[in-house]
């Protein structure tokens, strides 16, 4: 039997969607794409996630995967070969994401943003201020501009170093570490226009990342919000249930919780747990529109708080 059709829910722009674009097209598949706007509303999307808001999200029928760390873990279940974790280098390539996807990150935003300055829209402003829960000051970015490159062009740095013995991906073989470093330079390419200028003196990075590029995105198919909607509202999740015996807390299957991002995003999706681990968690819950649905999350960046 055949995998079904993974659908992303995503923007264009977006650099942690990148990360699953790239995927897909290391894995050579073809994939769903439903293209949703950068601000809310996502009405299609929201009675799936259960109000859970930043990008992507990746849709299995009724199965309904957010983060790009639970992403990633179901994509290489589900198509193990070839994999993102080579040479047993199975725990240091997604460690290396809380780096890229945290403090590089972070640095990159500021970068792009402080660059971009007043062409940002105040609706975007508005947006991302509800979604950080705090203000979205352009202005400072802009002023902090000097500092961003420095930070940048750090972290930038590490990567060339680790290439610099002429080893065509970080850990001698593409693994989910490339794709993981590879977001933050794909971002800051959309909109720094002196990106070129930093990038000179980095010659191991720049020819790495003709290589990222040359990736490409697997084979890709429009689909609509509503269509993938239906999708999910005529399946059936297909998540076993299962218990984590060693797990800390005594959670276990049946019990409601909700669950939300540590840092920003903070809409806690409640639902009854189905299966957890030490890396996961699932929850089943019931929407008018969607039916039934169950919404896997990571652990590392996210809590779990009694429903």
């Amino acid at each position: 039997m055949s995998e079904p059709t993974p659908i992303l829910h995503h923007f264009d722009q977006s650099p942690f969607s990148e990360k699953i674009r790239i995927i897909f097209g290391f894995k050579k598949l073809a994939w769903n794409s439903v293209r949703i706007s950068r601000i809310m509303p996502r009405p299609d999307l929201m009675p799936m996630t259960g109000g859970y808001r930043r990008t992507p999200t990746m849709q299995i029928g009724a199965d309904i995967y957010c983060d790009t760390q639970i992403i990633i873990r179901e994509l290489e279940r589900r198509y193990p070969t070839p994999t993102l974790f080579p040479g047993g280098n199975a725990g240091v390539p997604a460690a290396l994401g809380m780096w890229t996807d945290r403090p590089f990150f972070q640095s990159t935003v500021n970068l792009v943003f402080g660059f971009i300055g007043d062409k940002v829209p105040q609706d975007f402003i508005e947006d991302r201020e509800k979604l950080r829960g705090a203000k979205f000051e352009v202005a400072a970015m802009m002023a902090a501009l000097p500092q961003m490159r420095d930070q940048f062009r750090a972290h930038v740095d590490w990567i060339e170093a680790q290439l610099g013995d002429g080893r065509p991906w970080l850990l001698s073989e593409f693994s989910l570490a490339d794709v993981s470093a590879y977001m933050n330079v794909w971002y800051a390419r959309q909109s720094v226009a002196t990106l070129d200028e930093m990038m000179v003196h980095f010659p191991g990075v720049s020819a790495w990342e003709t290589r990222m590029r040359g990736i490409g995105h697997g084979t890709r198919t429009e689909m609509s919000s509503a269509d993938a909607l239906e999708i999910a509202a005529r399946s059936t999740p297909q998540s076993e249930s299962f218990r984590d015996p060693a797990d800390p807390n005594g959670r276990k299957p049946g019990d409601r919780v909700g669950v939300m991002p540590d840092d920003y995003g903070k809409i806690p999706v409640h639902g009854e747990i189905v299966s957890l681990s030490a890396q996961h968690i699932a929850i089943r819950r019931t929407d008018a529109r969607a039916g039934e649905v169950v919404v896997h999350f990571p652990r590392a960046g996210f809590l779990v708080v009694p429903d």
